[in-house]
């Protein structure tokens, strides 16, 4: 019973701290949140689009880059062995390697930024 009591009290504080001291926040003084969202997106979009544009895209680019070439050479051992090539895993990677390389350049065209 002590225990209960123990935890309960613990409990009720918790909370009683938790009404007393949390504020309301509202998202303007209207409270219209759309509002707030497309004004946090209109100063972030140069932010995002920089890293974006210097981060996720050459890292994306690099893996692929190292994906095509080792399944290249995979396809190409596994030529010199049955002497039949497989070409679909190294076109997929080229065909992803090409659409990371080039979509910069669209990207932000086709989201209208």
């Amino acid at each position: 019973m002590r225990k209960f009591t123990k935890t309960a009290a613990i409990i009720m504080t918790a909370a009683l701290l938790a009404v007393l001291l949390c504020v309301p926040a509202f998202a303007s003084p209207a409270g219209n949140v759309s509002q707030a969202i497309e004004g946090t997106w209109t100063s972030a979009r140069g932010e995002v689009r920089n890293v974006v544009d210097k981060v996720v895209f050459p890292v994306l680019n690099l893996v692929l880059a190292v994906f095509f070439f080792i399944k290249l050479g995979s396809s190409y051992f596994e030529y010199r062995k049955h002497c039949q090539f497989e070409i679909v895993g190294p076109a997929i990677l080229f065909a992803c390697l090409l659409f990371t390389l080039t979509a910069p350049t669209y990207l932000w065209t086709i989201l209208g930024m």
